[in-house]
């Protein structure tokens, strides 16, 4: 039976699950069955800013619910008119669903965009599906990390970029927040392989500091409580927690030091200020929106230089996020639910990657 699950805007951890009315495919529209997702932090934050970002548009249901977005696998069991092939799998951003309909255009051998009209005023990252058979990015065998960490690799691999473009403002240091969060490790492994001369240090929670150190991304690793130790040297910070108090306190432990403050995700969301931080010590908090990097590195690379360097830096990056987390498998959509909460409250461990199967 198809199903999806849907949130109430405001409270979004109060998830539940309803029954999907598949209607007969219009012409130019193709059917996915999605095979799996993940379920990150990187969700939290589509959900947490969703008003302000329009993530909410791209599933409708209705004024006051929603469907959070997804990045995962899902196989054509209709394809319509469209191009596409029945069978043929693709990679991309999706509900928490079990079926997805589609209005393929730009339809290429390696990828297609849905052109649904109400997703054409978001950013065009998100309406473009890879198709497996010939995509650069799709490792076999992988899908399951693939899902849990390429989205957070991109926005990793455009911070990293952003910054070097910029010279790094003339930082020694890099430091970041919430350093056990997906997107923190992945920049962490962008940062070494591509600007090995600027020291990595992650802030996290004291219960994940021995995790943490196991990863080897970092040069140093500090409790949110040892801020007083990040020593002197100009530095950026990427705060990836989103607790305002924690972001003044890194403000204030670095002082003149920081020439730079990017603000990227909400892991902690309930204690989000630091998305709206005015009173704070140090440069302005400034808000990281990835589409708007997409744009801006593909106009410096262009479209195919700007993809290849991303899937050359993904597969280098693939083989150890395989090493970092273990996966953890969930079958059933309602059994999705749990684990959305759980990331939700924080709850979800650092060393576990969540995959839907619905």
């Amino acid at each position: 039976m198809p199903q999806q699950i849907t949130v109430p805007r405001t409270a979004f951890a109060e998830a539940t699950l309803d029954a999907l009315a598949l209607s007969p495919l219009d012409a130019g529209q193709a059917l996915l069955k999605i095979d799996q997702f993940a379920v990150t932090s990187n969700n939290v934050t589509y959900a947490a800013i969703g008003e302000a970002f329009g993530y909410w548009d791209f599933f409708p249901a209705g004024e006051r619910r929603g469907i959070v977005p997804v990045w995962g696998h899902a196989t054509v069991v209709d394809a319509g008119d469209t191009g596409l092939t029945v069978g043929e799998r693709v990679y991309g951003y999706l509900p928490m669903a079990t079926h997805l309909v589609v209005e393929p255009v730009a339809v290429t051998g390696g990828s297609f965009t849905d052109g649904a009209a109400h997703r054409q005023k978001r950013a065009a990252v998100y309406n473009q599906y890879r198709r497996l058979d010939a995509d650069p990015g799709h490792v076999a065998g992988g899908e399951d990390v693939r899902s849990v960490f390429e989205p957070l690799f991109l926005t990793s691999f455009l911070i990293e970029a952003m910054f070097r473009r910029e010279a790094w403002h003339g930082a020694e240091r890099l430091i970041v927040t919430s350093a056990s969060s997906k997107t923190a490790m992945a920049l962490a492994h962008v940062a070494r392989a591509s600007s090995p001369q600027v020291e990595r240090i992650g802030l996290t929670s004291a219960r994940n500091i021995g995790f943490v150190e196991r990863t080897g991304l970092y040069d140093k690793v500090l409790g949110y409580d040892e801020m007083a130790e990040i020593g002197g040297g100009s530095a950026v910070s990427v705060d990836f927690a989103g607790n305002g108090a924690t972001l003044s306190a890194l403000h204030e432990a670095v002082g003149d030091d920081l020439k730079y403050s990017c603000l990227v995700g909400a892991t902690d969301w309930a204690n989000r200020g630091g998305f709206g931080a005015r009173d704070i010590a140090g440069p302005k908090p400034v808000l990281f929106f990835a589409p708007d990097h997409v744009a801006t590195t593909v106009a410096e690379l262009g479209p195919k230089g700007f993809g290849a360097a991303v899937a050359d830096r993904w597969r280098a990056f693939a083989g150890d996020a395989a090493k970092l987390v273990k996966i953890e498998a969930v079958a059933g959509l309602a059994d999705a639910i749990p684990a959305w909460r759980a990331a939700v409250d924080g709850r979800a461990s650092p060393d576990v990657g969540v995959v839907v199967r619905p």
